[in-house]
């Protein structure tokens, strides 16, 4: 009987497939052990076989695009990160209709959309994230959010089928909707735009690029806003009032320029950034009653100290 790594061979390219890959590499946090197998496959069938192997298998997966909203632990990943990134980025437009494969950036679409005088999309411009990770979290910024432009996204079921999910079916919420609990893959998506002045939305596009340059300490590897914004208040508006500003546990550091963000100063582990998160959550609990829910993904074994 072939053992699984057997198997994971037949499925993908060989230039698809490596073990014991660092996930530091591949994530905006720039922290993360390694994972057992790591593939990157080349077209969606050997996606699917790569999917269809491992839930045969029972073996343990996870799917990432840009690792741009994720905490990995120190030790790594027990199992198989299946990446759908750079050999997943096809962008067509078509009149007013986007449709994009999952692994596409948010801010190439954005400048797609520009180039065919397309208007709805420029809140995403600066999202350092792709399409598929956006729709499954229906990110969002500056008053948009996914919701607002999704029509559909094609998906693998956890029957190993392909299917087209109108948005109206995937309760789109604040950072929320089913795909996760459904065990569906995104592999692609639609988007409904308007026309409009390029020049208008040029000069949007370059509007939100100076506010996040302004505020946001993108000079430093973060996973984003480290915080769900909690109802009636601004997380870092609460994270600053509690004194925390520039606060550090090791290599993590409460950014000094927006308090919202978790940097890397460039040696923080895992287990810094969840001790950071852990004391930030309890001294806004302390001063303000308010409950912090983290926004960012974590992923592997944790050694939390709460």
């Amino acid at each position: 009987m072939q053992n699984f790594e057997d198997l994971l061979r037949q499925a993908v390219s060989p230039d698809a497939l490596s073990l014991q890959e660092p996930l530091n590499r591949h994530t905006t946090f720039r922290i993360g052990g390694p994972a057992d197998y790591f593939a990157a496959p080349a077209t969606m069938q050997e996606a699917a076989a790569v999917v269809r192997l491992c839930r045969e298998q029972s073996y343990p997966f996870y799917v990432i695009g840009n690792g741009s909203n994720l905490l990995v632990s120190d030790a790594g990943y027990r199992g198989l990160i299946l990446q759908l990134y750079r050999n997943f980025s096809a962008v067509t437009v078509e009149g007013e209709e986007i449709t994009a494969q999952s692994g596409a950036m948010l801010s190439v679409i954005a400048k797609r959309a520009l180039a065919a005088g397309l208007t709805g999309f420029e809140f995403a411009s600066g999202i350092p994230g792709t399409i598929g990770g956006a729709a499954v979290m229906n990110a969002g910024a500056y008053g948009g959010e996914m919701k607002d432009v999704l029509t559909s996204v094609t998906v693998l079921t956890q029957e190993n089928d392909v299917r087209t999910i109108p948005a109206g079916e995937l309760c789109l919420g604040y950072r929320y909707s089913v795909i996760p609990e459904n065990g569906w893959i995104v592999l692609g998506a639609t988007l409904r735009l308007q026309k409009g002045d390029p020049d208008a939305i040029r000069a949007r596009m370059e509007e939100l690029k100076e506010k996040r340059v302004s505020k946001q300490p993108l000079d430093l590897p973060s996973a984003g806003s480290t915080f769900k914004r909690p109802e009636g208040y601004f997380a870092g508006k609460l994270i600053m009032d509690a004194g925390l500003r520039g606060f550090a546990v090791g290599g993590a550091q409460v950014s000094g320029k927006h308090c919202g963000f978790v940097v890397n100063r460039g040696n923080a582990t895992a287990a810094d950034v969840l001790a950071l998160i852990r004391e930030v959550q309890a001294r806004v609990r302390a001063a303000f009653g308010v409950e912090l829910e983290p926004e960012v993904k974590m992923l592997g074994e944790m050694k939390d100290t709460m």
